[in-house]
C-alpha cells in the first residue's frame, strides 16, 4: 500500500510541503517589539514582506508541481524561487499573512507566479498548517491551482464589458435603455379581453396611451443624451420627464403601441420631444427589444438622432416655396395652387382683391432699387395686417399684388380695401423716403360666375386707379 508521502507525489494538484517555522518566530519578534496590526506595519515597511517570504523554506514539491512550473528538479525550482515570486506576487501575501497573524491555520489567495520558462500564471492558492504542527508551524501543506484560462476569460468578458459601456457612452448619438416589461403585461391584459382593433381602442380610450407611458422604466441613459436635452445629469433628466415627453408624443407613442401590439419589434420614425431649456427636439427614432428578451420585452435600446437642423432646413425650403423672400407673402406659386383649389372647393363667395405698387420703377430708377425693395417689404407689412388669418396675401410678380378672400362677400371685401388704404396712410407717417401709394381693384365672384371673370374685373378696376394715378400727374404712366 502507497506511503502517505507516495500520495503526495501522485496527487494531479500542484503540492508544496514548506517550513513556516521562521516565520512564526519573525512573527513573535515583531509582537515583542509592539506590532499590534501586521497590514499596517508591512504598508509602512514593504520590505517586511521580502522578510516573510525568504522566512518560508520549501522542504517538497510534487511531480505536478514541477510540471506546472517547468522545472527539471526540486533542486532547480528551489535554487530559481526568485523567478517564480515576483513583485506582484506580495500583494497577495499580505492576506495569507495577516490570517496567520490572527491565529487562523488555514489561509488561501489568488495570486500571480511565474513558470521557469517565463509563462506568466494566474493561481489559487490555498495553505494548512499541518496537524501536530499547530504551535510551531514546521510543516504547512500548500496546494496551487493554475486559473489562468479561468482568469483570462473573466478578463476577456470584463473587457469586452468595458468595450460596449464605452461605446454606449461614447455614442454620438442619444441611447437609452428601457424596461416595457409591464406595457407588455397591459396590452396582453386587453388583448385578452377580447380586443381586436387596437387603434380603435386608444381612440376611445386615450387615457391608457397615458398610462402605458407612465409605465416605462427608464434604465440607463448616454453621455449624449444628457448633452442633447440639456441635462446636468441622469438624475436632473430622469426627474424631469414629463417635461421632455408631452404634446405630440402622445400621438407618436400611440403609433408605436399599435407596432407593438402588431408585432413590431423593431421600430423608426420621426418624433417630437423638448429639451430641458423648453426647445423643441426633432429626433428620428429606432426603438428594438434586446435579443432574447422578445417575451418579456424588459431591457429595450432606443437611438434618437438629433434632426431638429434638418426639419429647420426643410421648413424654410418649404417656406421657400410658397413665400416671397423680400416681402413676407405668399408668391405666385402658392397663388396659382390656390386659384386652382378653389376652382375645385368653390366656397363661395370668393373675393378677389389685386394692388399694384406705384412708380415702383420710377423709384428704382432715381434714387435706387435699395429705396424700391423697401417700398416693397413696406407693401408686406401693410397687407400682412389688413389681411386676416383665414386669407392669404401674395406677391404675384414684380410690383403686383394679389388677395383671395374664399367665403367673404362685398362688403368683406369693401372693409379690407379701406383697411388697406388707412395702414397705407399710417405706413407713410412712419417711414420716411417715397410715399408707398397703391392701386386697388376688388370683385366678389358668386355661385354660378366664372372665377376669371371676378379675377378680370378685379384687374380692370385696379388699372383704372392706376391710370387716375398717373393722370394726376403724381408719376409718369411706364405703362402709357
Amino acid at each position: 500500500m502507497p506511503s502517505h508521502m507516495d500520495y503526495f507525489d501522485v496527487t494531479p494538484i500542484s503540492l508544496w510541503l514548506e517550513d513556516y517555522s521562521e516565520l512564526r518566530a519573525l512573527f513573535n519578534a515583531w509582537r515583542a517589539q509592539g506590532v499590534t496590526d501586521l497590514r499596517a506595519f508591512v504598508a509602512r515597511e514593504p520590505q517586511r514582506l521580502k522578510e516573510c517570504s525568504d522566512s518560508i523554506r520549501l522542504l517538497r514539491v510534487n511531480r505536478a508541481t514541477l510540471s506546472l512550473y517547468a522545472a527539471d528538479s526540486f533542486d532547480t525550482l528551489s535554487r530559481r524561487l526568485s523567478e517564480v515570486l515576483r513583485d506582484e506576487t506580495y500583494g497577495a501575501l499580505t492576506s495569507e499573512l495577516e490570517r496567520l497573524w490572527q491565529g487562523e491555520l488555514t489561509f488561501e489567495s489568488q495570486s500571480v507566479n511565474y513558470a521557469l520558462d517565463g509563462r506568466r500564471m494566474d493561481i489559487l492558492l490555498k495553505g494548512v498548517v499541518l496537524p501536530g504542527h499547530e504551535s510551531d508551524w514546521g510543516r504547512v501543506l500548500v496546494s496551487i491551482e493554475d486559473i489562468s484560462q479561468l482568469e483570462d476569460a473573466r478578463r476577456g468578458i470584463a473587457e469586452s464589458e468595458h468595450y460596449t459601456r464605452g461605446l454606449f457612452e461614447q455614442s454620438p448619438v442619444s441611447l437609452w435603455v428601457e424596461d416595457f416589461s409591464a406595457i407588455k403585461l397591459l396590452l396582453d391584459e386587453i388583448r385578452g379581453r377580447g380586443i381586436v382593433d387596437f387603434r380603435t381602442f386608444i381612440d376611445v380610450h386615450p387615457e391608457f396611451v397615458e398610462r402605458c407611458l407612465s409605465e416605462i422604466k427608464v434604465l440607463d441613459v448616454n453621455r449624449y443624451t444628457l448633452k442633447m436635452f440639456g441635462a446636468s445629469s441622469k438624475t436632473d433628466l430622469l426627474g424631469r420627464m414629463p417635461e421632455i415627453f408631452r404634446d405630440e408624443v402622445h400621438v407618436s407613442f400611440g403609433m408605436q403601441l399599435q407596432d407593438l401590439w402588431d408585432g413590431k419589434l423593431f421600430q423608426q420614425r420621426e418624433v417630437m420631444n423638448y429639451a430641458l431649456d423648453g426647445n423643441p427636439l426633432y429626433v428620428h427614432m429606432q426603438f428594438s427589444v434586446f435579443p432574447g428578451h422578445e417575451d418579456s420585452w424588459d431591457k429595450v435600446l432606443l437611438a434618437l438622432t438629433d434632426i431638429t437642423a434638418r426639419k429647420k432646413a426643410e421648413a424654410y425650403l418649404e417656406y421657400l416655396g410658397k413665400h416671397d423672400v423680400q416681402t413676407g407673402l405668399k408668391n405666385r406659386s402658392f397663388y396659382v395652387e390656390e386659384l386652382a383649389r378653389l376652382e375645385r372647393k368653390k366656397q363661395y363667395p370668393i373675393t378677389v382683391i389685386f394692388i399694384d405698387l406705384n412708380d415702383l420703377k420710377g423709384v428704382n430708377d432715381t434714387v435706387g432699387h435699395m429705396v424700391g425693395d423697401a417700398l416693397l417689404r413696406r407693401t408686406g407689412e401693410v397687407l400682412s395686417q389688413a389681411i386676416d388669418k383665414l386669407h392669404h396675401a401674395a406677391r404675384i410678380g414684380g410690383d403686383e399684388f394679389a388677395v383671395l378672400m374664399p367665403g367673404a362677400s362685398e362688403e368683406t371685401g369693401a372693409v379690407v380695401v379701406d383697411n388697406i388704404r388707412k395702414l397705407t396712410q399710417l405706413n407713410n407717417d412712419f417711414y420716411t423716403g417715397p410715399a408707398l401709394s397703391l392701386s386697388i381693384g376688388v370683385a366678389t365672384c358668386h355661385k354660378g360666375m366664372a372665377l376669371e371673370d371676378a379675377l378680370r374685373t378685379a384687374d380692370l378696376a385696379m388699372y383704372e386707379e392706376k391710370r387716375a394715378y398717373y393722370k394726376s400727374g403724381i408719376a409718369r404712366d411706364r405703362r402709357a
